[in-house]
């Protein structure tokens, strides 16, 4: 009898231990597809708000139409063509920041590319890229992916600035002519502030040096020992990186002069050079709410586009058009591959499906 009431007692637990089981996975679940339908929802919001609730929306679409024949559609083709290049760059770079810690195939880092794009979409200043890239590398990697990111976004930044710094001083002597000292000078510090930007660069240790003696919060200051990741990082690695951040700010400018060519904005070869790199300087220098992005883009292009061409509204749609085939068409993709993620377990706050 006694054996009897141990196995029912034994079996009970059983069922019981089961049925936890299942209200935490019925849970998980409800919560993965809140998540999954969050960022659809935002994702849908920062669109409209940003394209499709524009008023003047019809007439760009109206000038595409009228732009597209058959020898511009060779621009637009070399513009769609050049995108997933752009990003096979970023995931070669990003692999190879995060080699030594996870072996993930090109496939699999190119979708945590792409989710990534998906997040950066609805954050300021694109930070949802950082945790989007999570969804593709084990949990116990979170930190080592964050930081590869951090290195490889340094790097593209630094391309932005260091060339950014010098189209604009070429642009503004075309444009406006000023003083040769004014011009030395400006010149000098921007030097000094680009040498000190390579100094940080390839002296990545000297961050967590920092950090270390920076008075962060308890709650805190646990992660800071992550930082320990970028002494692995040697001149040769880091050189290689600022390589492929190069060519991929190449393939940037190529995209916008074709584009602008597409919508029959002729600017002389190195004036438009020169102004596109001012323009993804003052980009990179301005963080903004994903709701504002794509319209402070187009203020900044129509004011230097401006000074060569009365056509606001193909500037604006070189502007848009460029958005929608570097980021949302990737972002799109992006949504798609989230939606067949276990967002949960991806960020390691389930061990079981």
């Amino acid at each position: 009898m006694y054996k009897l009431d141990c196995f029912y007692t034994l079996n009970d637990k059983t069922k019981h231990i089961n049925s936890l089981r299942v209200i935490k996975f019925s849970n998980s679940r409800i919560l993965n597809w809140t998540i999954k339908l969050l960022i659809l929802g935002l994702f849908g919001f920062v669109v409209y708000r940003q394209l499709v609730a524009k008023q003047d929306i019809h007439q760009l679409w109206l000038l595409f139409i009228e732009n597209l024949s058959l020898s511009s559609s060779i621009y637009l083709v070399l513009i769609i063509a050049l995108m997933p290049i752009n990003w096979a760059l970023e995931t070669i770079k990003w692999r190879y920041l995060l080699k030594e810690y996870e072996n993930l195939s090109f496939v699999k880092a190119y979708k945590a590319i792409l989710t990534g794009v998906s997040l950066s979409i609805i954050t300021p200043a694109r930070i949802g890229e950082y945790g989007g890239r999570l969804f593709m590398v084990k949990p116990e990697n979170n930190w080592k992916a964050v930081i590869a990111t951090l290195v490889g976004s340094f790097s593209q930044n630094l391309i932005h600035i260091i060339i950014g710094i010098i189209g604009f001083s070429y642009f503004f002597k075309i444009v406006h002519p000023i003083d040769t000292w004014i011009l030395a000078a400006t010149l000098a510090i921007s030097t000094a502030f680009v040498l000190l930007l390579l100094l940080c660069f390839f002296h990545l240790d000297l961050l967590e040096n920092i950090a270390k003696r920076f008075p962060f919060p308890k709650k805190i200051k646990p992660y800071v020992r992550h930082l320990r990741q970028l002494r692995n990082y040697n001149e040769r690695e880091l050189s290689t990186v600022l390589w492929y951040s190069f060519i991929r700010y190449g393939i940037f400018c190529v995209q916008y002069f074709l584009i602008l060519k597409f919508f029959g904005i002729e600017i002389p070869l190195l004036a438009a050079f020169a102004g596109i790199a001012s323009i993804y300087l003052v980009q990179t220098s301005i963080p903004l709410p994903p709701v504002l992005g794509v319209l402070a883009r187009g203020e900044i292009a129509l004011f230097i586009w401006g000074i060569f061409t009365t056509n606001s509204f193909g500037i604006l749609a070189a502007t848009f058009g460029l958005w929608i085939i570097n980021l949302i068409i990737p972002a799109l993709v992006g949504i798609v591959i989230i939606f067949n993620v276990n967002v949960l377990k991806s960020l390691g706050y389930e061990n079981e499906t």
